[in-house]
């Protein structure tokens, strides 16, 4: 039985669909989240169900970031399915560039410095445009965005309402071009909150327009600057369009004494940044640099920092004292430092696999070593007097595992694979949780005194465990986890945080 050459053309998209979903570790419903289609889509695409579109082609070549091989097999197909008569044995074009979606920009580099002048930063973004679309280019979209407290979400929101971002304190200007050729750049208003700004930089001045036309390339660099007292001690990139390289530094004083370091977060995790971050001393400024090639589309990339110096500014968020060296640190970085993904992450919030075992036996045990490495290592800094646990997505894995180290010495770590509770006592209690994920306060939680858990073993067969007291709230916590539900979602409606700082039961075991 032959084909023809439309088949094959279609052969060839699905083949590279599929290699590079592989090469980028995805399955296909990570990537069919990542590109906003249904979890299905993808699927049916590369079971040749459905027949792939112009936008799916492009959406997963700018996620992929296959290098135009997935745009250029979806145009050699798309060329032959519209073909007519005999320009069916043409051979297909091979496109010089493909094409990303929505204005067809590209970023062939950003390059985002943060310096710190006198009681300010001031931010400078340059980015390296090239116009792959078949529209002219007559505006870019800018997005600022300020938080103080990026872990206290109504702290942050009540001082800038008392403290709102200005126009005039930020002094912003951009130009497009380089050297004698730059042109200065116009804006316009798009959003005005007391925390977050948006605006067009237009293609125009008082001069006229310049748009940036299709082929075309130009730099654009914008600046502005914001007081201490509004900016938090972290700088935060978005992908928002196809970027071939992304370049982030921060240039402090170095009497401030900066420690730096940097998060990925994407829809599926929180994670440390993959490759270190370099720092060089130049003239009494120290400067911290940060590269990536190809980053993921909507990926966002966070540096965080905190100054150790006597004369630095402080931040004024909430602290807690870290045993191990003396210094002052924030109790979620260092949760994030040991690589415990953090409250905000859309994997919290996602229902884990279960395990499809005894096939899946290998996985399991890998996932449960990944667990009981990071609790030895959460160990090592805090004294976890009540038990601890620990659940796979909070170290970045989708799957049903925990392990749970009971409050008293002496006894092994328990370990679920794919739990579920199949019954609760009627009697309950109400205890101060904390959370790895969300370590900087301490909140009411009601739970039932005894659980009874269904769970597997390594084997595949299934038992049932009663855990009662501190492991029935250890366990229970944990299993939300895996649910993507969080504890302050069981907290009565008017209950409160209370800052690890004002908790008083730090170190005591709870009380039955």
């Amino acid at each position: 039985m032959t084909t023809s050459p439309v088949e094959r053309a279609a052969d060839q998209f699905v083949t590279a669909l599929a290699q590079w979903r592989v090469e980028r570790g995805m399955t296909k419903k990570q990537l069919a989240a990542r590109m906003g289609f249904d979890p299905s889509y993808v699927s049916h695409v590369e079971g040749r169900r459905h027949k792939p579109t112009e936008d799916f082609a492009r959406r997963a070549e700018a996620v992929l970031a296959a290098g135009g091989v997935i745009w250029q097999r979806f145009q050699e197909y798309d060329e032959l399915r519209h073909a007519r008569g005999p320009a069916l044995h043409r051979d297909p074009p091979v496109p010089v560039q493909w094409m990303p979606p929505g204005t067809g920009l590209i970023v062939e580099q950003e390059i985002a410095e943060l310096t710190y002048t006198n009681g300010a930063y001031r931010c400078r973004i340059r980015r390296a445009l090239y116009n792959a679309g078949v529209e002219p280019v007559t505006r870019y979209l800018v997005k600022i965005a300020v938080d103080r407290y990026p872990h206290d979400p109504a702290g942050s929101n009540r001082h800038h309402r008392q403290h709102p971002l200005s126009f005039d304190e930020m002094d912003l200007r951009a130009v497009a071009g380089e050297g004698e050729a730059a042109e200065p750049m116009h804006w316009r208003l798009k959003l005005d909150r007391d925390a977050a700004k948006e605006v067009w930089l237009l293609f125009a001045n008082d001069h006229g327009q310049f748009p940036l036309y299709p082929g075309q390339r130009t730099t654009i660099e914008y600046a502005y600057t914001v007081g201490e007292e509004k900016w938090g001690q972290w700088f935060q990139r978005a992908v928002r369009l196809p970027t071939r390289n992304l370049t982030v530094r921060l240039n402090f004083p170095v009497e401030f004494e900066p420690q730096v370091w940097g998060v990925e977060t994407s829809l599926a995790a929180e994670v440390p940044v993959r490759t270190p971050l370099e720092r060089h001393d130049d003239d009494r400024r120290a400067v911290f640099e940060w590269s990536t090639d190809a980053p993921l589309l909507n990926a966002r990339y966070r540096l965080e920092w905190r100054f150790r110096g006597e004369n630095a500014p402080r931040n004024g968020a909430t602290l807690v004292k870290n045993g191990a060296n003396g210094h002052s640190l924030r109790a979620s970085h260092r949760m994030r430092g040991i690589g415990i993904v953090q409250r905000g992450s859309d994997l919290l919030r996602q229902r884990a696999r279960h395990f499809q075992l005894p096939r899946e036996e290998a996985g399991a045990r890998e996932a449960v070593a990944a667990l009981r490495v990071t609790l030895d290592r959460l160990e090592d800094v805090h004294d976890f007097s009540k038990g601890v646990g620990l659940a796979a997505p909070q170290i970045g894995l989708a799957v049903a595992a925990i392990v749970v180290r009971p409050p008293e010495r002496g006894f092994d770590p328990v370990v679920l694979l794919n739990p579920r509770v199949v019954d609760e006592s009627t009697e309950t209690d109400e205890q101060y949780e904390g959370c790895l994920s969300f370590f900087d306060y301490r909140g009411l939680v009601p739970r039932p005194l005894r659980v009874d858990v269904e769970h597997a073993r390594y084997d595949g067969t299934r038992v049932i465990t009663s855990f009662e007291l501190a492991m029935a709230r250890l366990v229970s916590h944990e299993i939300d986890h895996l649910e993507g539900r969080l504890y302050v979602d069981r907290m009565a409606p008017d209950a409160t945080l209370v800052p690890v700082e004002e908790y008083r039961q730090t170190g005591q075991p709870w009380a039955y």
